[in-house]
């Protein structure tokens, strides 16, 4: 089975009934990818299955340590034999070293999982923090606004994405110029 089918199905299957929004979520963010193929060339199938698989970490049966990231990683090493690269794109997508280290468990997500390449990283971050938890395309500003509103500033989760915040922006600003040079007439 082609790598795209799979992760999409392996994703629904993980996400679709159980998180149905986060599965909204998780589609809105690999059509998100599938909008980046012209600057991804080679690696967009790759991007793609990364992102509707960057969430997965969330279903309740892979819950493990309760870090995403982490969790999912763990799954599609482990137990789902998944790509290499794709499985370390979920478990570093949208700055999770951060977020890892509020947690006591970077050693741990940096020691089991090596990170790509920092366009690939860039593109992750550029699709999950300009989709809204409900699949639908948003800015990373508002995206982040969102965040912190729904945790709350002082929750670990609104501690992480404002440490974040400037990669966030960082990240989506490369690729917006990588899609504007793109679009140029040659």
């Amino acid at each position: 089975m082609e790598l795209t089918d799979w992760a999409y199905e392996l994703a629904e299957n993980l996400l679709a009934e159980s998180l149905p929004r986060r599965w909204e979520h998780s589609k809105g963010v690999a059509g998100c990818a599938r909008n980046l193929e012209p600057i991804l060339g080679g690696d967009a199938e790759l991007m793609y299955a990364a992102a509707v698989l960057h969430d997965i970490g969330y279903a309740p049966d892979l819950v493990e340590t309760g870090f995403h990231p982490l969790d999912g990683a763990r799954f599609l090493r482990d137990r789902a034999h998944g790509d290499a690269r794709v499985t370390n794109l979920v478990a570093h997508h949208s700055c999770a070293l951060l977020e890892a280290e509020e947690r006591g468990l970077r050693a741990e997500l940096a020691g089991e999982f090596p990170t790509e390449r920092d366009d690939l990283i860039d593109a992750l971050i550029y699709c999950d923090m300009t989709t809204t938890p409900d699949g639908t395309p948003t800015d990373p500003r508002e995206r982040v606004a969102e965040i912190v509103g729904r945790y709350g500033p002082d929750s670990l989760i609104g501690r992480f994405i404002r440490r974040a915040e400037p990669e966030i922006y960082a990240a989506a600003a490369r690729i917006d110029r990588r899609l504007a040079e793109y679009r140029l007439p040659r």
